[in-house]
């Protein structure tokens, strides 16, 4: 593991390690990033050394990349219930949530020709911005709740999934995602958005969202907004 106080983005230390020869299951840690970056660009910012920002690395074979990601979300949701008693929930793609406050998010950054991909996780362990949660806020005992804690706990839960077949993993995923049943509108990278009920997830992750219209829309990118019923 490779942990330092300050660093751009552990990320992108992650894809030059990966591409330097660093093995599968490394892991990039910081208390610190200066150039942190959450989905399509923005910025993940946070207070030195109070959430659990890092990276790992893992090269495949044939595999689907998507099942990494799946695997970090899913660990870092046991690892916050493991440690704390709080039991978040996944909103489509990436984000843990309690109540519907995000708590922390997922960036993949694959390299199929290399065969490695990235996967970044920073939750909120001691801090959150006015509008997201931390898990300090809502752990039921709050001292042993530490980013480094935290990982340690993540690490064995990903190690535990690693074995589980795409099926185990799958129906882990759809039974712990807060998305399925809600009326959501998806923005999507066109700048065009769908509104309608999100019905289910497909093996490869892509959420099934049947419109207004009746369509059935296969979303494989794109941000989730819980909508209020009607």
């Amino acid at each position: 593991m490779q942990h330092v106080a300050e660093t751009g983005s552990t990320n992108d230390d992650a894809v030059a390690a990966a591409h330097n020869g660093a093995p599968h299951r490394s892991v990039f840690v910081a208390d610190f990033q200066t150039a942190g970056k959450g989905r399509l660009d923005r910025t993940w910012e946070a207070t030195r050394g109070s959430n659990l920002l890092t990276s790992l690395l893992f090269r495949y074979e044939n595999e689907d990349a998507f099942r990494f990601s799946r695997i970090v979300a899913l660990a870092g949701r046991a690892a916050c219930i493991a440690l704390s008693g709080v039991s978040p929930a996944l909103k489509w793609p990436n984000d843990l949530v309690i109540d519907g406050a995000k708590l922390g998010g997922l960036l993949a950054v694959g390299a199929p020709r290399d065969r490695f991909v990235v996967v970044g996780i920073g939750v909120n362990v001691g801090w959150s911005p006015p509008d997201a949660v931390s898990l300090r806020d809502r752990a039921v005992t709050k001292d042993s709740v530490t980013p480094l804690a935290l990982l340690a706990v993540m690490l064995n839960e990903i190690d535990a999934r690693l074995v589980r077949s795409d099926a185990e993993l799958h129906a882990e995923h759809k039974a712990v995602l807060a998305t399925l049943g809600q009326r959501v509108r998806v923005e999507l990278q066109a700048g065009e958005s769908v509104v309608g009920v999100a019905e289910d997830l497909d093996d490869a992750g892509r959420l099934l969202v049947r419109s207004d219209d009746m369509q059935l829309h296969d979303i494989g990118v794109g941000d989730v907004v819980h909508l209020r019923a009607h």
